[in-house]
């Protein structure tokens, strides 16, 4: 932004308006990777300096996320410019750098163990059935406005209204980026990258205030982060470890455990990263098979028998000895049922031997120095773990929603009465 209008304070204000979505995205998945690289490929084409740098870039990108491809579209949009200009007879800056770098770009990124397959990949995903289910791949609503679609919105609107002074990249920029926000969940992000860009740049900016009130303004910014940045929420450089099973995984690692594990999809991120080499997850947010991930689901929710395999058999088919689960779908609300199946004293297969505000572990066949805890403590474990998520993001309550609905299933009126009050304590 800065280096489009000079503006500091335009840059200021566009970087905290992307902020508003790019928020969402704080997890432990390889598209980072891609948000990063898309940011870094526009910044270099804007200012037509070290294109040199896309080759090699685009290349480490092609080896980390499938998202590269999306670099090659913002150089065909640059591309598509520059042809413009030209038959305008207004050639661009470095227009034979660009195209150079930019087909280099494209070529190297076949450089990766699935060569261009991304291709056929991308253009079979919208025909996924897992895609179909998992929440990030639905559509966004626009409606009640949310920051995504006010800076959408806000766009478009700033392009019409200074139509005469828009170049024709910021259009192309806006068509594709948009579409792609509104086709599902993880892609809204774009909307973060292109909308303040877009309205910042063509918006009419009059300085009406005193150099030293934007100085104040400034000072307010900073005195506005300190307090997260103390209270560790901010800048922290660390894991949120409330999110994740960290206990959990010290557990693992401390009795040295090797076991087939089945993780939830959320978990897994996490697991490769404290468990590897020691222990490898069942699933984790790359949700790389279809058929596994439709017994996932199944193992997960403890299906029964009456269509298809059950839950159970399914993990006596993958020889599942260990389980580290948390008990929800946060987003939904839905409770996992094979934790609170498990915490039947009827059944005797799998013991307790772990739980915590994150998560419990199970197993078939602990070893000899670990002791068995209460399996009907699970139920409990669930309610730390909701307790502890809404003390944390209070602004997601469905997880009491859906501990409501447990308790009413086994007959517990009294836990289940109690879910739904704090969950009607709690708006969304």
């Amino acid at each position: 932004m800065y280096r489009r209008t000079g503006g500091f304070y335009r840059g200021v204000l566009a970087a905290l308006a992307a902020g508003t979505v790019a928020w969402q995205f704080v997890s432990d998945r390889p598209y980072l990777i891609t948000f990063v690289f898309l940011g870094l490929t526009i910044v270099i084409l804007e200012s037509r300096r070290r294109l040199w740098l896309l080759p090699p870039m685009f290349l480490v990108w092609a080896n980390l996320h499938g998202g590269f491809f999306m670099g090659w579209v913002i150089l065909g949009l640059y591309c598509a410019e520059a042809l413009f200009l030209r038959w305008r007879g207004q050639p661009p800056p470095a227009e034979r750098p660009l195209w150079i770098f930019s087909l280099a770009s494209i070529l190297v990124t076949g450089l990766n163990p699935n060569f261009f397959r991304v291709i056929p990949i991308m253009l079979s995903y919208r025909a996924s059935p897992m895609q179909s289910s998992i929440w990030e791949w639905q559509y966004p609503l626009p409606w009640p406005p949310v920051p995504f679609s006010i800076l959408l919105a806000g766009a478009l609107v700033t392009l019409v209204w200074q139509r005469r002074r828009v170049r024709p990249v910021d259009w192309l920029l806006f068509l594709v980026f948009a579409t792609l926000s509104l086709m599902a969940v993880r892609n809204i992000i774009l909307s973060a990258l292109v909308g303040p860009l877009l309205i910042f740049t063509y918006v009419p900016w009059k300085r009406v205030t005193p150099v030293a009130l934007e100085y104040a303004a400034a000072a307010l910014l900073v005195l506005a982060a300190l307090p997260p940045i103390a209270r560790g929420d901010a800048f922290q450089f660390r894991a949120s470890d409330w999110k994740y099973p960290g206990g959990a995984a010290d557990f693992l690692l401390a009795h040295h455990v090797t076991a087939p594990m089945f993780n939830t999809y959320e978990f897994g991120g996490y697991l490769i990263w404290r468990l590897w080499p020691q222990e490898r997850v069942f699933i984790d947010g790359r949700a790389l098979n279809e058929s596994v991930y439709q017994d996932y689901q199944r193992m997960a929710f403890n299906a029964d028998a009456s269509n298809g395999k059950s839950g159970e058999d399914l993990l006596k088919q993958y020889g599942i000895e260990v389980i580290v689960m948390d008990g929800f779908e946060y987003t939904s609300g839905q409770v996992y049922l094979l934790p609170a199946a498990l915490s039947d004293p009827r059944q005797t297969e799998w013991k307790l031997v772990y739980q915590d505000a994150q998560a419990v572990v199970y197993m078939r066949h602990p070893p000899p120095d670990v002791q068995p805890l209460n399996s009907f403590d699970a139920l409990a474990g669930l309610e730390l773990q909701c307790t502890t998520y809404l003390e944390h993001d209070p602004g997601r309550p469905r997880c009491a929603q859906g501990l409501a609905g447990l308790f009413a299933r086994i007959g517990d009126r009294a836990r289940a009465q109690r879910w739904q009050a704090i969950y009607a304590q709690h708006p969304e």
